[in-house]
């Protein structure tokens, strides 16, 4: 299969190698560029355990002042990675779905141990910060990064989709839905997209994308591109 991968090249990698070692062909089409955002000081100190919805959101953190025996609640493994590389050996992952890691974390966190801190994007799907302080959680959350649009298809990149049909196009947020739906109608790929199938990580994200008629639209969760593959005939 062709398949086209659209988030950030530091966040796909893994997938990437993956999808190539069992033969799929993988065009790299990042729709956001990921920009750090400077906060003011933190004292990691007041907290008993760290939030991550993301490999981004450990990567712009000043993670030199914080205990590394603290807990880290990881969204998937990709992020767990991440957070163990930068000498977190108390991270766990909640498999990639930020329903799954609000589970996790009442699961194996006692709200009265102390206060968790949510380091997160300046755009996110859901609120998690929220969903834990209506079960009883004190929760803050801290934006260290925030997205902006590519507003560009390279040219090598539009030849090759042009030529060879996309099987599946995997979207992971709202945001990068509406760049993707931008750029499609910018470089006149509407006729192409119709004959693949789009896997979109919630409905919201999909309904901005529903001026074109795909083969499919199927809802994955993020560390599970492989398996939702063969959900496509």
């Amino acid at each position: 299969m062709h398949i086209i991968i659209t988030r950030p090249i530091e966040d796909c990698l893994e997938l990437i190698k993956n999808l190539k070692i069992t033969h799929h062909t993988v065009t790299h089409l990042p729709l956001i560029n990921i920009k750090k955002i400077t906060n003011n000081y933190i004292d990691f100190k007041n907290y008993k355990g760290i939030i991550f919805t993301s490999a981004n959101a450990i990567k712009f953190l000043d993670t030199k002042n914080i205990s590394k025996k603290i807990y880290c609640f990881c969204v998937g493994e990709a992020t767990e990675k991440h957070a163990k590389y930068f000498g977190f050996y108390n991270a766990i992952s909640a498999g990639g779905n930020v329903d799954a890691l609000i589970e996790l974390i009442i699961r194996t966190f006692d709200k009265n141990f102390g206060k968790l801190l949510y380091v997160s994007s300046e755009f996110i799907s859901k609120e998690l910060d929220f969903e834990l302080k209506k079960k009883g959680y004190s929760v803050d959350r801290v934006i260290n990064y925030t997205s902006e649009p590519i507003n560009q298809i390279e040219q090598n990149t539009l030849d090759y989709i042009k030529k060879n049909t996309p099987d599946v196009i995997f979207v992971y947020s709202e945001k990068s839905a509406i760049n993707l739906k931008d750029l499609i109608k910018k470089y006149s790929l509407v006729d192409v997209m119709m004959q693949s199938n789009l896997m979109c990580i919630s409905k919201k994200t999909s309904k901005v994308l529903e001026f074109i008629k795909w083969k499919k639209v199927i809802f994955f969760n993020p560390g599970e591109e492989e398996f939702f593959l063969n959900k496509i005939n």
